[in-house]
């Protein structure tokens, strides 16, 4: 599995991770524990100090923020505690702006707009959903969303989660009857031929460095997600 690095400083490393790769070790008890490759594991055998950075550095050595298993794209480690420290404020305090690509089920309409839903825990799952009367853990979650491209049975969104909820964009466009496509546990339909994970890929993360700098990094949509939309003649409806 090929791991690329976009950045590095003294503080930072940008990753661009590939599809199938979990961020960090999950919990014993967890579907997905035992599973291998794990990201962090690369990290440390790469850069052997962020062993003692983070909250949980046993577990999530260096991690600030997370992708799930199946998304692929732009993620940030800290190097040192300082960094980490830094960092952890910046995604706390939503001065980080997040870009996704994402591919839906359906015309998303209006073209452009924002979905402000709480996100809670579904009781006895692993599952987040908008349903929060009877949810645990429920936190704020706001995302915003802009359509790039109109497809005949699809909608190529640019996504900004201005929150950083487990499953955000997920849960959210299923919420409004759009979800993911290839989405195995919020979405109802079956892949699509050609497809086999969900369309879903974090393109650039753009923040002030701890120098004071600003960066924006970038990863252009994998190969597996190019050739699903070359591969299923996706034909534009205007």
């Amino acid at each position: 599995m090929e791991i690329s690095v976009i950045y590095e400083d003294k503080n930072i490393i940008a990753i661009n991770k590939p599809a199938g790769l979990l961020t960090h070790n999950v919990p014993i008890n967890s579907k997905n524990a035992g599973q291998s490759p794990v990201l962090t594991d690369w990290l440390i055998n790469r850069y052997p100090e962020i062993k003692t950075v983070g909250d949980d550095p046993e577990n999530r050595p260096g991690i600030v923020h997370r992708l799930d298993k199946e998304t692929s794209g732009v993620i940030i480690v800290a190097r040192n505690q300082k960094a980490f420290e830094y960092l952890k404020n910046l995604f706390q305090t939503s001065q980080v702006k997040k870009t996704y690509l994402g591919l839906v089920w359906g015309k998303v309409e209006p073209k452009s707009g924002t979905i402000n839903k709480p996100i809670g825990l579904k009781s006895g799952t692993t599952k987040r959903t908008v349903a929060v009367k009877n949810a645990k853990m429920v936190k704020e979650a706001i995302t915003d969303y802009q359509v790039k491209k109109y497809f005949d049975q699809y909608s190529l969104l640019e996504i900004h989660p201005r929150t950083g909820r487990t499953h955000q964009i997920r849960v959210h466009l299923n919420s409004i009857h759009h979800p993911i496509v290839g989405d195995r546990l919020y979405g109802k339909k079956p892949l699509p031929a050609g497809l086999t994970r969900q369309f879903l890929h974090a393109a650039s993360i753009e923040l002030n460095l701890p120098d004071n700098g600003r960066i924006k990094l970038e990863a252009n949509l994998p190969a597996d997600l190019e050739l699903f939309l070359k591969s299923a003649g996706l034909e534009d409806s205007q």
